[in-house]
Parts: structure tokens; sequence; C-alpha cells
């Protein structure tokens, strides 16, 4: 029987979400590459055992991760039965929906309809009276933006989740439903979006600084960008690498001379630094405080304890950031 370690809270940095009440760790855990039901069952529960004993209390799912859509938050769901169920209450179990997931017209998007019976099949998969936080996972251009917040808004209402949270929307149209959770009083407090040392859309779309602001906590995805800023691709592309065996979310010509060129400097950095690629990037991430938390995922659970390993030095000199910033805005020369 599973017992988490009586130290896993000693390391770990919480930060508040937002203006809420709500407590988020650094570094969470995201569940969207190998819990599907492709994956060995063995090592999900190696690598959510060893996320919580070092303090990662964050889950994050989505209806639709897998191999096969769902089997993500089923395996959870068993890991829940069979482990950490007993520590529900020191948990933070997150799921979305918005991506395609069932045939019909009812289920896909941002309808009422979609969101409510989507959230009630990812609770009987996880086996779950209440999530955490629910998000809707991307915008719908198509329903009115009153019907998709007022569904998550009834969705707190009925216990089914505590928190509201968003994915994939910008400024704009964060600002645009933020307005409506303001006036019914709806509890939403994130919005998760792609950051990265590579990725920084949501510095130049404005959002960091608004979401900063304005009360509203950020959890990045892709903190790594895919295994580029790890000391995987340093030498070219390896074998096994998820774009040879995957080539959905990492393209082959995402990964440059140009691109690489940057990597192996930052590389040099980390290394006086005395931490690993990985761990740099995570720390970048988190350099002033507008983000609350990086979402990490992990193939086996050496990553993981590897990724909090990043907690021991997260402050950066006046003049590793300027040449970071150097490195990024150069030419990869």
């Amino acid at each position: 029987m599973y017992t988490a370690k009586e130290t896993r809270y000693e390391k770990m940095q919480y930060n508040r979400c937002g203006a809420s009440g709500l407590l988020l760790p650094a570094v969470s855990l995201g569940l969207w590459h190998n819990f599907g039901s492709n994956g060995s069952f063995d090592n999900m529960t190696d690598m959510c055992r060893t996320a919580f004993d070092y303090g990662i209390t964050h889950f994050d799912l989505a209806n639709n991760y897998g191999p096969v859509p769902g089997s993500a938050e089923e395996n959870f769901g068993r890991i829940l039965k069979k482990d950490l169920g007993v520590y529900r209450d020191e948990l933070i179990i997150s799921t979305k929906a918005g991506y395609d997931m069932w045939p019909g017209p009812y289920g896909n998007w941002g309808s009422k309809k979609y969101l409510t019976a989507s959230l009630d099949q990812s609770l009987r998969r996880m086996g779950l009276d209440y999530v955490d936080i629910f998000y809707h996972h991307r915008p719908d251009p198509d329903t009115p933006l009153e019907e998709t917040a007022g569904a998550l808004d009834g969705i707190v209402r009925s216990g089914k989740a505590l928190y509201v949270g968003i994915s994939n929307y910008n400024k704009e149209q964060t600002m645009a439903i933020a307005a409506l959770f303001k006036k019914m009083g709806t509890p939403f407090i994130i919005n998760q979006r792609k950051y990265s040392m590579l990725v920084r859309d949501i510095e130049k779309d404005g959002l960091k600084d608004y979401a900063a602001k304005n009360g509203i906590g950020i959890i990045t995805f892709c903190p790594l960008a895919q295994g580029l800023l790890t000391d995987r691709y340093l030498n070219g592309i390896p074998k096994d690498s998820r774009i040879r065996t995957d080539g959905r979310f990492l393209k082959e010509e995402a990964v440059d001379e140009k691109t690489l060129n940057k990597v192996r400097a930052l590389s040099r950095i980390a290394e006086e630094r005395r931490q690993s690629m990985a761990q740099m990037a995570l720390a970048w991430i988190l350099r002033d405080g507008d983000i609350t938390s990086v979402l990490i995922g992990a193939s086996r659970a050496s990553q993981i304890v590897d990724n909090a390993g990043m907690l021991d030095n997260r402050s950066f000199s006046k003049e590793e950031w300027e040449r970071i910033e150097q490195i990024l805005a150069g030419d990869g020369s």
C-alpha cells in the first residue's frame, strides 16, 4: 500500500492562483501524454506517486487525453482508487472540455449541453464527486460566450467543480469572458496557455500583464517546448524522439539549426548555474511571479524529480537575464 512521504511539502513552493484563496504548486503534473491506453499503468502510478511525494498536488487532465480519448481520466481514476484517493483533500484535480469527444453535434466546442455532459462523463471516469478546476479547453467561435460562461457558472453552483478556468483564450477573449464571470460572481481563477522560452505569445498579446494586474492566474503548458528545452536535442534528433514516433505535436522542421544553436547557448548558461537545461527553462517561466504554475509532462518518474529540482535555484542574476534575452532574440549564430 502506498504511503506518501512525510517530507512532501518541505521544498515545493505554492503560489496563490490569481486573487482566489487557492494555492497551486509551482510545478504541476499534466496527464496529456503517457497516461492513455497505450501506456504502462505501473509507470503511470509511479509518476503520480513520485509527483505527490515531491509536493506536486495538482494533476491536470482533459476529457480527450489519451489515446484513446477518456483513457487518461480512466487511468487516473484507477490510481486514485488504488493509491491517491485517501489524499483527495490534499489534491487539486482539474479537467477540461472543448475538443471533439464523441460523435454527433453535441460532443465538441462550448455549448451548455456539451460542457455539462462532458464533466459528468469525466467525473464517472475518475470516480469523483467534483473536480477542483473545470476548464473550457478552447474558445468556441459559434456558441455565444454568454452561454459558455453561464454553463461554467452553473457547473460550480451544482457542486461539480469548485473553480472554473479557460484554456487557449487570448487577452481579448479572456477580458470578455472575465467580465461575464464578474457579473455572475463565478470563481474564475485561471487561464492555461502555452508558454516557454521559445513560445512567448502571452507576452506579445498582453495576456501575461493583464492577468497579473487583474487577479487571474496563469498556468503554462509545453514549458519545455515538447522537449526542445532539454538536453535531448543538443546533438540533433534522437531516433526514439517524439518527432520520430509521434509527429503530431513536435514537427521535425521545428528543430532547425537556428533553434538548436539557441538551445545549445542556453544550455551553457544552465551548466554554469549547475542546473539541467529543463530546470533552467522552468525557473525562467516563474522568474517574475506572474505565472502561477508550470505544467510539466513526463514519461518517467526521474523526469519529475529533475523538474522539481528547479526549485533549488529559481533566481537569475542581471547578467544571466541579459544573456538569456540576447540569445532568445538572436538568430542562433
